[in-house]
C-alpha cells in the first residue's frame, strides 16, 4: 500500500475517509480522530495545506487565528465535559501526515506506541 504523505488533504478533505466533525468553519475543520490514541481524540486542520507549524507565513495569519480561535472552542468543550485537555502538534520525523494539524485529547491512552 503507498503511504499518503498528507492524510488530510488526500483523504479528509477530498472526503474520501469520513470523519466525525465536531466544528467546522470556512477555513477549519476539526473531527473525531479516525484511529485515537486517547479516549478523546480530536484533530484541528486548516482546509489551506500548510505543511507544518514551521512553515506557517506572514499571508496565513487570518487562516492561523481562526485555526487557534477553533483550538481554543473545541479544547474549551473538552475541559468542561471531561476536566482536562491537551493540544500538541508534531514536527519532524514525529509529524506522520505533513499537514499543519493539533491534537486535543484528554483521557488515558488507548493502543499502544506501536500500534498507532
Amino acid at each position: 500500500m503507498e503511504k499518503v504523505e498528507d492524510f488530510y488533504c488526500e483523504q479528509v478533505l477530498s472526503e474520501k475517509t469520513k470523519v466525525e466533525k465536531i466544528l467546522e468553519t470556512e477555513n477549519v475543520l476539526a473531527f473525531y480522530h479516525t484511529k485515537p490514541f486517547w479516549q478523546i481524540h480530536i484533530v484541528v486542520i486548516p482546509k489551506l495545506h500548510i505543511s507544518s507549524l514551521l512553515t506557517v507565513d506572514d499571508t496565513q495569519t487570518e487562516i492561523f487565528s481562526e485555526l487557534f480561535d477553533v483550538i481554543k472552542k473545541v479544547s474549551a468543550e473538552v475541559v468542561e465535559k471531561y476536566g482536562a485537555a491537551r493540544v500538541l502538534t508534531n514536527l519532524g520525523k514525529y509529524q506522520e501526515s505533513k499537514h499543519l494539524h493539533f491534537h486535543i485529547n484528554s483521557g488515558d491512552q488507548i493502543c499502544p506506541d506501536n500500534e498507532v
